[in-house]
């Protein structure tokens, strides 16, 4: 684990002890706490970035899969990675 106050852990280990979509709510806004702090632009790239995937999904360029088989396929990208 990243290294952190015994304040920051605390407060971490009583957020874990939250229901998940508790824990959902909190780290969302924990995230848009950073956000306010990027360029101005950044938020106008992801739009587009976003409108373009979406289009390409709509007009069938690329084919979505479950998240399941998404995470299945980070697993193995990982783990050869961790391999000599």
């Amino acid at each position: 684990m990243i290294s952190m106050t015994f304040k920051a852990r605390k407060l971490l280990d009583e957020a874990l002890a939250l229901p998940p979509e508790e824990r959902a709510d909190i780290a969302a806004v924990l995230l848009d706490s950073l956000d306010a702090h990027e360029d101005e632009g950044v938020e106008e790239a992801w739009a587009e970035e976003i409108a373009r995937r979406i289009q390409e999904v709509e007009s069938g360029a690329v084919k979505a899969i479950p998240w399941a088989e998404a995470r299945r396929r980070l697993h193995q990208v990982l783990d050869a990675r961790k391999r000599p």
